[in-house]
């Protein structure tokens, strides 16, 4: 174990990282899961005593990185112009000398082009976060995308995305962390959220207080599942599998538009499921509609997002049905992996509805005993392997493998 990974929070003064400058460079802070994570990370640098810079446009969510012992460093990090960012690589440089910065962090592509230059005119670590969503496009994007192959270290969140980085940068290989979506467990627990919390958020998706719901977490994507689900449950109706007392909620948001909302409107009522089904979102308390929800699911291969709703929701000890493939797989425990009495969570191929109409009879069929005793494995699993906490750690030892001082 390197001597980041014991207690990395305890002992400001004995971290390796004590003393040093970390510098995070992303677009903005407005809410986002990459203003999130930064503001995180900047929060576990103040703890062991590291200076947290974050050089970005601004944003609703700078007095919280403030608050949290970050350091706001405006910056025109937002920009796509390449005659600007040419600029900003040697402002950031500039920055960086004067700072003294330790070890740069790009979680975002536009600013870890500017923030490349900046770190080989200045010859400082450069590390990068290379999400499962980059693998894949056209020439163009591959382009873009592989500015985050380019860190002295890459974090991954998948070994999905860490196969696809080895395969198509092979000189990478060595450089690769793969760091998974982490959750605060201390919000995302049965006992933190109220019963009013979960109460409104029935309401707002129009679900009867006796009602059990089936939540699809999905974005403005064909591959997002609205279609399949809607099959299952279809399948599920023409079986007289007995769906009474369940409301079944198609997850939407604001990317998708009018004509999408209309398209999934149309197809629930083709198959006449407009009774069982409607659309309605996670809304901003994401804790209390994941417990509001008997099952989860979320069919999306390559979205981190995705996974990182999969942890969430075993987080809260509520079922979730994933695709058998990509980042979200690798969070969950699930035969033929692990014995069916380990299991914390459904795994279903990609765009087979029978096989998600199986799984969904699988987990409303769980009796109060063994669902309780699921509830509480898929908790501790979570607790076990990706708190919030171990990815502090983990990451602040990449920081510390980009300087040359772990591996």
């Amino acid at each position: 174990m390197s001597p980041a990974s014991g207690a990395p929070f305890r002992d400001r003064a004995a971290h390796p990282l004590a003393g040093v400058t970390v510098l995070q460079i992303i677009p903005d802070l407005q809410p986002s899961s990459a203003a999130r994570a930064t503001i995180d990370m900047a929060a576990a640098l103040s703890r062991i005593g590291a200076t947290a810079l974050v050089a970005c446009q601004g944003g609703r969510m700078v007095s919280e990185l403030q608050a949290k012992g970050g350091v706001f460093t405006p910056f025109p990090a937002k920009t796509k112009n390449p005659f600007a960012m040419v600029l900003n690589a040697r402002r950031l440089a500039q920055l960086i000398k004067s700072e003294r910065v330790d070890v740069v962090h790009a979680r975002s592509r536009a600013p870890a082009w500017v923030a490349y230059g900046a770190t080989r005119l200045t010859k400082t670590p450069f590390v990068t976060n290379f999400q499962g969503a980059y693998a894949g496009g056209g020439a163009l994007a591959a382009r873009y995308n592989s500015i985050m192959a380019r860190g002295d270290a890459i974090i991954v969140d998948s070994a999905f995305a860490a196969a696809f980085v080895a395969k198509f940068y092979p000189a990478t290989k060595e450089k690769i962390h793969i760091i998974r979506g982490g959750v605060d467990c201390r919000l995302f627990a049965p006992k933190a959220v109220a019963p009013a919390r979960v109460q409104a958020l029935r309401r707002a998706w129009g679900s009867a207080p006796d009602e059990r719901v089936v939540f699809l977490a999905a974005g403005a994507r064909a591959s997002s599942g609205h279609k399949v689900l809607i099959e299952a449950v279809r399948l599920l109706t023409a079986q007289d599998a007995g769906l009474g007392g369940l409301k079944f909620i198609l997850g939407s948001d604001e990317h998708g538009g009018l004509a999408f909302a209309k398209e999934i409107d149309a197809a629930i009522a083709r198959v006449g499921l407009h009774d069982v089904m409607r659309r309605g979102g996670l809304g901003a308390d994401r804790p209390a509609a994941l417990l509001a929800a008997s099952v989860v699911v979320a069919l999306s291969m390559r979205s981190e997002s995705f996974a990182g709703l999969a942890l969430e929701a075993q987080a809260l000890g509520t079922p979730v049905i994933v695709a058998d493939a990509g980042a979200a797989r690798e969070t969950i425990l699930a035969p033929p992996d692990v014995d069916p009495s380990s299991r914390t969570g459904w795994a279903v191929p990609a765009g087979e509805a029978e096989a998600l109409a199986n799984a969904l009879m699988d987990v409303l069929s769980l009796g109060a005993a063994a669902g309780d005793r699921f509830s509480l494995r898929a908790r501790a699993h979570v607790e076990a392997n990706f708190s919030i906490e171990q990815i502090w750690a983990q990451t602040l030892e990449v920081y510390l493998a980009a300087r040359g001082g772990g591996q």
